[in-house]
Order: C-alpha cells, then structure tokens, then sequence
C-alpha cells in the first residue's frame, strides 16, 4: 500500500434507489478507510442526462447515515464538466480519440473482432473520423495506438496482486459519449485523482474496465491509485443486485423501521436476508 493517507469513495449515480449491492461497496470503502485512519468520500455521479433524479441525493445521504456511515462529500460530477472537456481536448489533439457516430445496430452488423472475451467494437471508424465528426459522434479511444504509446503498464488490486493492464478484449471503449460531456471510464478516472482517492473500491464486475482507467492515467498523466475489487451481493438467482431489475431499495427498509446498523453488520459477516 501506499506511503500516502488511504482515500476511498462511494459513487453512486441518482438514476434509481440504492440496494444491498450498493450497501455492501459503501461498507467495504467505509470501513477500510476508517480501519486505516482515513478517509472516506461520497460523490455523486449526476450526469447521466435525463436519467439524473437530483432528488436521489438526498435519499442516498439518508440511506447512508441510516447504515452508520460516516464520509466527506466532495463535489459532484455536474460540477466538474470543464475537467472532463479539458481531458477530451488534450486526448483528440495527441490523436488518441476519434468519432464514431455509429449505432449499437450498426455496431452489432459490424465485421467483430472476436476474443477469448466474446466480441467488441471492431475500430471500424478510424479510417474515417474526419467524415464523422461533428455534434452527433461520440469519442472513441484508439486503443492500439494508447498501448503502443504507454507501453506496459501494471495495476494492483487488493484480492489478485499486480496485474499488467491490456484494455484489448473492451475494443475502442467511447470516452465522449454522444449525449453526455464524458463516459464513465473517462469521468471516474479524472474524479477520483482529482478528489485524492488512493484506494478505488468497487465491485469485481468492474474489474476490466481497470484496465481502461488504467491506461487512461499513463495518457493523462494521473496519479495511479491502488484497487479493491470485491465480491458481489447476489440475489436468490446468482445475478448481481441491479436497479433495472428492481433489486429491493434501501429506502422500503428504513420507511419501515429496520435496523440499518444491524443490517450493516450482517452485511460485514455476509449474513442478511435479501428482502423482498
């Protein structure tokens, strides 16, 4: 571990109510910075056009402090557009983004580049960016000519040591998105470094996108923190908790009256009733 103070963060995004899955990341990231003397941030994730419900805020203040947590809160990502625009420019004028203005149909229809992974985007539109740009294209990352320009580059995470980053199997991953000032590999990798953070927590499905965060630091030139990765709160299928599949939310236990700290401690000890 670093010699610097252990900084972690809960980042939730106000597109729906939080649940288990997001209770259990704010744990782990709450209590690995106070058992280090650290500190632990909130910050929230708003820009998610029209799927942004501000009034979620709160709720999730509400969520939290029901659970016992403590955290500091830093500003949110509505605030930081000029950073993710900055970081845009800087990456288009070294030649590392380009447009693409394709949809997920055409995408699909697409000659794929096929992995032990399945299949990504296959890069069909860098031959032709200069057609492409304008108002209506998103920004993709060239990731051959990223890799080629950073070299090898390694990650650590708290679970599988250090990791040598190859973003390859996600293909050209969108760094603007068409509708939105910034994707989220690109927002959350600026966030977290301007906010100090030195231990990024989150669950293990976010494990590869590592690797894009990763190689965006070296292109960057961003302070590189440490991860942890953890297991995942999964529901009486094996699937992982999500808002889209109307995982119960935190809030229908609190209006309720259930103990949130007790809850928080059997979340520790994994033992807890998923709800219903």
């Amino acid at each position: 571990m670093s010699d610097l103070p252990l900084v972690t963060r809960f980042a939730p995004s106000p597109n729906g109510q939080l649940h288990l899955g997001h209770a259990y990341s704010a744990i782990v990231a709450h209590d690995l910075a106070r058992e280090a003397g650290g500190q632990f941030l909130l910050r929230i994730e708003d820009i998610d056009g029209p799927r942004s419900h501000p009034e979620l805020a709160e709720e999730f203040r509400r969520d939290l402090e029901w659970l016992g947590l403590e955290w500091d809160e830093v500003p949110a990502q509505s605030t930081r557009l000029d950073s993710y625009a900055a970081a845009a420019r800087k990456l288009v004028e070294a030649g590392f983004l380009y447009p693409c203005d394709c949809t997920r149909r055409e995408i699909a229809a697409l000659p794929p580049r096929k992995d032990a992974d399945g299949v990504e985007y296959p890069g069909s539109c860098r031959s032709t960016c200069e057609a492409k740009a304008g108002e209506g294209a998103a920004l993709r990352l060239d990731i051959d000519r990223a890799m080629a320009t950073v070299g090898e580059v390694v990650w650590t995470d708290a679970h599988i040591g250090s990791v040598v980053a190859d973003p390859r199997a996600l293909g050209d991953v969108v760094i603007v998105r068409k509708d939105l000032p910034a994707s989220y590999n690109l927002a959350v990798t600026l966030d977290d470094a301007a906010d100090g953070v030195t231990l990024v927590t989150r669950g293990e499905d976010l494990l590869e996108t590592t690797h894009i965060h990763r190689i965006l630091q070296e292109l960057l030139e961003l302070p590189v923190p440490q991860w942890h990765h953890h297991a995942l709160i999964l529901d009486d299928n094996g699937e992982k908790l999500a808002k889209r599949r109307g995982s119960p939310p935190l809030a229908a236990r609190r209006e309720v009256g259930e103990d949130g700290r007790a809850l928080a401690d059997q979340m520790r000890a994994r033992k807890f009733d998923l709800g219903s």
